[in-house]
Formats: structure tokens, sequence, C-alpha cells
């Protein structure tokens, strides 16, 4: 078997990182994607990062369809299960984004095991870990921890990684494979990206960057930059970690830290980038129309901690300061013109 890795979702944020550096590592590549138009923007973009792309091809599918599934991961050694659907602005139905997520998921894992892959590593959360009843505001998360989908407060995105994370659990145990099997649950993801296709995280950004809010909700956030990310990626493929989840996640900042290192950072942007922090009771306030702010109550009254100490011990991977994640987040958003 070839030490080829199918990625899915390669135009992603987190999946383009990952590509890049097991293409560096020597490791070709299969990237899914869901139309081959995006090819050559896929192919130059890993190509200006200093990625040897003659490993690099492509196989369309979709989640959503069972479709090319099988094609994509025959022959591959290891799959990479990044993609899965991330809205900023969250739908109506608390259901609504679980057929993409787990449906998703069994769709790649079925593949990857009838195709005899050696590893497969699918990306969850760590919002798959946070959200239950009766926490206490200074919340240790571990990877035992596990989000109840069934508490009120819980958003669709909150609600699809906690389903499709458990979905992908029991299928691999019921197949006797889960030693097959590892999760990688990262935090906020800042850092860089390396084009315009930045990601949903930094989108929050930008909307700290372009004022768009007056005042910040009063949350807090472990954070990872997505180049950590792909590290832990690529070392969990080959780690002794099969059958585990891994925290990928550093420090923990507020919204509002975050915007005063913005707002040191690039002085042109601080008049728009705001100093407060909304009242409690106006987040609840404006969550009745704004659905952006209404995602982030259930974060109200809990700081997050993320314990990655098994995730170092067990990969060797080590997370840097929030400030240099926060900060590159903001030059790619300039970069782009994105703010």
């Amino acid at each position: 078997m070839s030490d080829t890795v199918l990625i899915t979702g390669i135009t992603g944020f987190i999946a383009k990182w990952v590509a890049r550096d097991l293409l560096k590592a020597g490791f070709s590549v299969r990237g899914t994607l869901r139309t081959a138009a995006r090819e050559k923007e896929v192919r130059d973009t890993l190509t200006a990062e200093g990625a040897d792309t003659s490993g690099l091809a492509f196989a369309v599918a979709d989640l959503t369809s069972d479709k090319g599934w099988a094609e994509a991961a025959a022959g591959c050694r290891y799959v990479q299960h990044i993609a899965s659907p991330f809205p900023l602005n969250q739908p109506r139905g608390r259901e609504d984004l679980v057929p993409g997520a787990r449906d998703g998921a069994l769709r790649v894992l079925k593949a990857a095991c009838d195709a005899g892959v050696e590893r497969i590593v699918m990306t969850s959360s760590m919002v798959a870990m946070t959200y239950r009843a009766n926490r206490p505001r200074h919340l240790v998360v571990r990877e035992t921890d596990w989000t109840d989908p069934d508490w009120p407060p819980c958003t669709p995105y909150i609600i699809s990684k906690t389903r499709a994370e458990r979905a992908a659990w029991d299928f691999m145990t019921d197949r006797g494979l889960a030693g097959k099997f590892t999760v990688v649950n990262p935090a906020f993801v800042l850092g860089p990206a390396m084009d315009k296709d930045s990601g949903t995280s930094l989108d929050a950004i930008a909307l700290i960057m372009r004022g768009t809010y007056p005042a910040l909700p009063p949350v807090h956030f472990p954070i990872v930059d997505v180049r950590d990310l792909s590290r832990l990626h690529v070392a969990t493929m080959t780690a002794d970690v099969a059958g585990r989840r891994l925290i990928g996640a550093g420090e923990t900042w507020s919204l509002k830290r975050m915007a005063g290192e913005l707002r040191a950072a690039f002085p042109a942007y601080a008049a728009k980038i705001p100093t407060r922090e909304m009242p409690a009771f106006f987040v609840h306030l404006l969550g009745l129309f704004d659905r952006p702010v209404r995602a982030l109550r259930a974060d109200m009254g809990v700081v997050p901690v993320a314990d990655s100490q098994e995730t170092t011990a067990l990969t060797g991977v080590t997370f840097r300061p929030a400030a240099e994640a926060v900060r590159a987040a903001g030059e790619t958003l300039i970069r782009f013109g994105l703010v």
C-alpha cells in the first residue's frame, strides 16, 4: 500500500495546511472536492506555500452523496476526514446540520474501512466536549468530556459536531476498528490562511476588525493556531494514539482580549475595534435578532480551559501563544482585503 493520504474537503482552511505539511513530509495526497473546477486553485495555492504538488491528486466527492467515496479511498494508507459544515449564521432547526456532518462522516468512514486503510483521523471539535448543564465557571476540558446535545442552549453546530463524533465512534467500534481511529478536537482555530478561503473562525475576527458590533459578548475560547493544528493532524496519523480523542488547543482568551491584541497590532483599524463588553442581558436580547450573537449565548458565564497535556505527551505537538495566532489571523484578513 502506498503512503497516500486522503484528505476530505481539501479546499478548507485547515485541510490546506494539512495537505501542505503532508506533501512537505513526503506523503502523496489525494484531496476531495465537490467540483473539479477548483483543482487548479488548490494546486496553485499549495505550490505558493512551498509544497511539491507532483504528489497531489484529486477526487470529486460530496459528503451528501455516496458517489465517489469508494474510488477516493481506494489505495490510500491513511484518511484525514476534515470536511464538515460550519456556518457563521446558524440555521433555525436544532438538528439541521446533523445530516451533513453525521452522514458525511459515516460515508467517509465506510469507504475508508472498505478500502482497508491503516489509520483514520477525523476532525471533530472541542464543542463536542464543552457544553452541558451545571458547568463550573472555570471549566477544565479533558478528552473524556462529552457535550450533552440535548441541553437546550446548544446550537445546531454544537449538536452536529457532537452527534457526528458519537456516530463515528459507534460505527468504528461496531466494526471492531476503533483501534484504527483517532479524533482531533480543536478549539477556536486562528492563525494564517493561505488564501481568501479563510474559515469561519477568521470570519469572527473580521467582524471584530470591521467594528460590526459596538461591544463584544463576554465570552472566552481556547485558541489553536492552524499551523499547530495541522502538525497535530500529521503527527496523529502515525503516533501511538489509536482509539483516542486528542484536544488541539492552547491558551484561553476572551473576545475582548483578542480585540485588544488586534488594536495593538493593527493601529490603522484600532478606531473600529470595540473596547467594551456587552452586558449579559444585552447579549440575550440581541441574540433574539442576530444569529451570530445568538450562537454565543451557550458560552456565557464559563471560561473553558483546555487540558492538552495528554496531546503533547503522546504526539510531541505544542501550541504557540494565542497572541501569535490572533495577529496572524488579522494579517491574513488585511492581506486578502477581507476587512
